[in-house]
């Protein structure tokens, strides 16, 4: 059906799912957690609650999604930094060149929905898992490993801090943590 001016009327074919997940950080990033509702985001993304619904089930589903696909970006790019190398130790190294390199509006983003996660929440069981899956594998009776994994809880601190604005750092100061966590961990020929 088309109105007098030739534009469309009607419901779009289908919702971009993405879309409303870019809208729901925005919302979250703009006024925090607490306003980010099925009906808040239906009406920033000019559809119906229903559809928000149809998408995500309720506001836990929502706030999973949106972990889910921070998680599935941060994975994409630590494998891209792995190039190919597959133990522990390279993978703690990847892990913390994703972090330093982070941009600290996407972080705080993703601080503001770790901040709504209630303690016995599915969405905390679901971090500890991927926290988990960070350190498998490594081997925590050596030297290097333990020194690792510091680098790794040292490396999360940073993150934690920055991304609360516990801790006002410039790039420089970012850059300096991020020199001394990596002098860690064994450094590639």
């Amino acid at each position: 059906m088309e109105s007098k001016n030739n534009t469309k009327i009607g419901r779009p074919r289908t919702i971009d799912r993405n879309h409303l997940l870019d809208l729901a950080e925005k919302i979250v990033t703009e006024h925090g957690v607490a306003a980010l509702t099925i009906d808040a985001l239906a009406k920033a993304a000019n559809i119906t609650k229903g559809g928000v619904q149809y998408c995500f089930g309720t506001k836990e589903g929502l706030i999973n999604a949106m972990l889910i696909r921070w998680g599935i970006g941060f994975d994409k790019a630590v494998n891209l930094q792995l190039k190919g190398k597959t133990d522990p130790l390279s993978h703690i190294a990847a892990h913390i060149r994703v972090t330093r390199d982070s941009d600290p509006l996407s972080d705080s983003r993703f601080a503001v929905m770790m901040a709504s996660l209630n303690p016995s929440s599915e969405h905390l069981d679901k971090t500890r898992e991927w926290y988990r899956r960070q350190l498998d594998g490594l081997d925590a009776s050596t030297e290097q490993g333990r020194n690792a994994r510091l680098a790794f809880i040292a490396n999360e601190g940073a993150f934690l801090l920055r991304s609360f604005q516990l801790l006002d750092l410039s790039k420089d100061e970012w850059q300096q943590i991020f020199c001394s966590i990596e002098r860690l961990l064994p450094q590639d020929d």
